[in-house]
Formats: structure tokens, C-alpha cells, sequence
């Protein structure tokens, strides 16, 4: 009887783990207080390098003779994959979660706000021209908005505070 007690006891506990450690991404819309903005910007810019490999991959593979489809398919699936990933942490993680509304009566604060919501929108915009073509410039341009927004977004103190984590 005691082993059957014990048995449930494992089954249940193990369960909780299962259901607790399968649950999607879900960094965190509720006010957890434990943000990784620097990170963000870095996932940022480690997708916009993927993207312009996979365009690179793209171009070179379409020119030889015969084209081999299967490996031209798979570039274009990651260059829109990693274009997604990069528009969710834009909307998701910076959009939604972490730029509040400003008070339109402090204008330091609102212009900033503005500023950082409008460098986010053309972030999204540039990251739906790299899935639509293989222009390069459009990744010259998404590394330059990333490097305005993180500009924007961080205080000097942040600034300060994050050199020592390089």
C-alpha cells in the first residue's frame, strides 16, 4: 500500500515537472520584473546576421546550374523564419511589454517614447523587406535601426552599467 502511495506521489510530482517545463515561450506578460533587454537587442542583431547569410545562400544558389531547390527552399525558410523571430521580439517583447505610454505632458518623455515607437515600426518594416528579397541593403538599414533604437532605448546609466558585461 505504501509503494502505491509513493507510486502516485512520483506520477504526480513528475506530471507537475512535465506540464511546468513544456509550456511554451512565454517571457513574460505578466509583470515578473526580470527582463533581458540587452539580450534582446544582441537576439536582434544575431538574427539580422542569419537573415543576410541566408540571402547570401540565396543569391549563390539560384545562380548555379542545375538549381538545387531542396537547398534553395530551406535558405528562403530560414531568412523568413529568423525575419519572424526578429519581428515578435520587436512586437512582442519591446512593443508590447516594455515602451509604456508616455504622458503627453512630460515631452521629454513623450518624444522619446515616439521616437523609440517609430524606430520599432520601420525595424518591423525593414525585417518584411529582407523576407520579400534578397536587397542587401535592407540589412545595412535594419543594423543601423537596431543600433538608433538601442540608442534610444537605453539611459546612459544602462549604457554605463552594461560596458561591464562585455
Amino acid at each position: 500500500m505504501k509503494l502505491s502511495k509513493y507510486c502516485s506521489v512520483f506520477i504526480a510530482v513528475t506530471l507537475g515537472l512535465f506540464a511546468w517545463t513544456s509550456r511554451p515561450y512565454a517571457h513574460c506578460e505578466i509583470p515578473c520584473g526580470i527582463y533581458g533587454d540587452q539580450m534582446r537587442i544582441e537576439m536582434l542583431k544575431e538574427h539580422i546576421t542569419t537573415i543576410e547569410k541566408s540571402m547570401a545562400m540565396i543569391v549563390q544558389l539560384s545562380a548555379e546550374s542545375p538549381v538545387n531547390y531542396n537547398q534553395l527552399v530551406r535558405w528562403i525558410n530560414n531568412k523568413d523564419e529568423h525575419a519572424d523571430q526578429f519581428q515578435h521580439i520587436v512586437s512582442q517583447y519591446f512593443m508590447t511589454q516594455r515602451i509604456k505610454p508616455a504622458d503627453p505632458q512630460d515631452e521629454s518623455a513623450y518624444k522619446r517614447s515616439a521616437a523609440q515607437l517609430v524606430c520599432l515600426h520601420q525595424m518591423l518594416v525593414y525585417a518584411m523587406k529582407c523576407k520579400q528579397s534578397t536587397d542587401a541593403g535592407h540589412i545595412q538599414t535594419l543594423r543601423g535601426l537596431v543600433d538608433t533604437f538601442s540608442g534610444l532605448y537605453f539611459t546612459e546609466s544602462d549604457k554605463e552599467h552594461l560596458k561591464g558585461h562585455h
